[in-house]
C-alpha cells in the first residue's frame, strides 16, 4: 500500500515528460524516502536508456520491484499510470476544449515546471556523478554528440559512447567510486528464470502477433499488435512514439488526423506518462471495437513490452554491475545521462518553454523553489500553473 500510495501522488504531480519523471523519482525516491542510493538509480536510469519502451515507467516499476516485489512492481506501474489513462479517457468521452487563453495558460505554466524539475535533476545529478574532470568530459561529450544527431537512436548511441567512455577512462577505483555509492546492497527480485520467461514471451509477441493478424484479421489482435510494436520499437520514449503511433493509428483509419492532434494536445495537460496518450487513441478506435476494450488493448500493449525487457535485464545488470570493469563502465554510462538531461533541459523542455524574459523569471523562481526552500512539487506546480494562466488571460 506505501508503494501505491507514493506512486499514485507521483501519477498525480509528475508533469512534464519522461526526462521530468526522473528528476520527481529521484527528490522522492533518493533523497527523500532514500530508498535506494544515487549510483542504482542512475545505473537504473542509464539501463532503461538502453531499452526500448517509455523509460520513466520502466524506472519507476523497478524502484516498486525492489521495494516490495512482484506486487510492489504492479502497484507502481498502476498508481504512476492510471491517474494519466484515467484523465485522457474523461478527455475522450466529454471532449472538453483546451483551446483559449486559459487552456493554453495553463499548459505553458506546466511546461515551466518542467524546466525547473529537470534543471534541479541535471544540477544534482551533475554534482555527484560528474565530480572530477574525466566524467565531466564524458557529459560533455554527450551533449555534443546530441547535438549533432539527429535520429531516433540518439539516446543510445550517446549510452554506448558514455560506456565505452567510461572503460577507458574511468578504471581508477578514485574515479569510479569518487562520486557516489556503489549501491551494492540494493537487491532487485528478479530470478534467472522469470528473466528468460520474459525474454521469450517478448520476441514470441514481437514476432508471433503480425503472423496470428495475417491468419486472422481480427480487429482486437491487430490492436493491440500495433500498439505492441510501437512500444517495443521506439528508443527514448516520451515524444518517439508519436510518429509510430499516428502510422498505425491515423495511417490506417482508426483515427482521424484532428482527434490525433486533439488527443495529443490534452496528453500535454496531464501528469505521468505520455505512452498513456494509447488509451485515448484506443478509446477513439471507430466502430467495431468497444471503447473500453480498444483503450484496454493499447494500454497493454504500448507497455508490455518494456516492462518485460527490464524484466528480462535487471537480473543480468545485477551480476555486471559488481565487477570492477562494469562500475567504470557504469561511471561513463552515470555521465553520459547527465549528459542526456542537461541537452534534455535545453531541447524540447526549454525551447518549448521559455519564450520570454516573463518565462525565465517564471521557471527560475520555481527552481528556487525546489532547491533552495525545499518546496513541495505540487505546490510549485500549482504555482506555475496559476501564473501562466494569469499571464496568457491578461495578454
Amino acid at each position: 500500500m506505501q508503494v501505491l500510495a507514493v506512486f499514485l501522488k507521483l501519477g498525480l504531480t509528475s508533469f512534464g515528460g519522461p526526462v521530468a519523471h526522473i528528476g520527481y523519482f529521484r527528490r522522492e525516491f533518493v533523497e527523500r524516502r532514500r530508498w535506494l542510493d544515487d549510483a542504482t538509480f542512475t545505473d537504473l536510469v542509464g539501463l532503461c536508456q538502453f531499452l526500448p519502451g517509455p523509460a520513466s515507467s520502466q524506472v519507476g516499476f523497478s524502484v516498486g520491484l525492489l521495494r516490495a516485489g512482484w506486487l510492489g512492481g504492479l502497484a507502481a506501474w498502476c498508481g504512476f499510470t492510471l491517474p494519466s489513462v484515467a484523465l485522457l479517457l474523461a478527455f475522450a468521452m466529454l471532449a472538453p476544449s483546451l483551446g483559449g487563453p486559459i487552456g493554453g495558460g495553463l499548459i505553458h505554466g506546466l511546461k515551466l515546471v518542467a524546466v525547473a524539475v529537470v534543471a534541479q535533476a541535471v544540477w544534482d545529478m551533475a554534482r555527484k556523478l560528474c565530480p572530477d574532470r574525466q566524467r565531466a568530459a564524458i557529459a560533455l561529450i554527450s551533449i555534443g554528440v546530441l547535438s549533432a544527431l539527429s535520429t531516433v537512436y540518439a539516446q543510445l548511441i550517446v549510452i554506448v559512447l558514455g560506456a565505452v567512455l567510461g572503460l577507458a577512462l574511468c578504471r581508477s577505483p578514485r574515479l569510479v567510486n569518487g562520486g557516489a555509492a556503489t549501491g551494492q546492497g540494493f537487491a532487485f527480485r528478479v530470478s534467472h528464470v522469470a528473466s528468460v520467461v520474459s525474454l521469450v514471451l517478448f520476441c514470441v509477441l514481437l514476432f508471433g502477433l503480425p503472423v496470428l493478424t495475417e491468419l486472422r484479421p481480427w480487429l482486437p489482435a491487430r490492436v493491440f499488435d500495433a500498439f505492441y510494436r510501437s512500444g517495443a520499437l521506439v528508443f527514448g520514449g516520451g515524444h518517439v512514439v508519436l510518429p509510430l503511433l499516428e502510422q498505425q493509428t491515423v495511417a490506417t483509419g482508426w483515427v482521424t488526423s484532428n482527434d490525433f492532434l486533439a488527443g495529443y494536445g490534452a496528453a500535454q495537460a496531464v501528469p505521468g506518462p505520455l505512452f498513456t496518450f494509447a488509451a485515448f487513441l484506443g478509446w477513439s478506435i471507430g466502430p467495431g471495437l468497444n471503447h473500453w476494450v480498444g483503450a484496454a488493448l493499447a494500454m497493454v500493449g504500448i507497455f508490455l513490452p518494456g516492462l518485460l525487457l527490464v524484466i528480462a535485464a535487471l537480473p543480468y545488470w545485477q551480476a555486471l554491475r559488481a565487477r570492477p570493469s562494469m562500475a567504470a563502465l557504469l561511471a561513463g554510462v552515470n555521465a553520459a545521462v547527465v549528459g542526456l538531461l542537461a541537452f534534455a533541459l535545453y531541447s524540447p523542455v526549454w525551447i518549448s518553454a521559455v519564450r520570454s524574459g516573463r518565462d525565465f523569471a517564471i521557471a527560475a523562481i520555481a527552481f528556487l523553489l525546489l532547491t533552495r526552500w525545499k518546496t513541495p512539487p505540487l505546490v510549485v506546480v500549482a504555482f506555475c500553473a496559476a501564473v501562466g494562466v494569469v499571464a496568457a488571460t491578461l495578454g
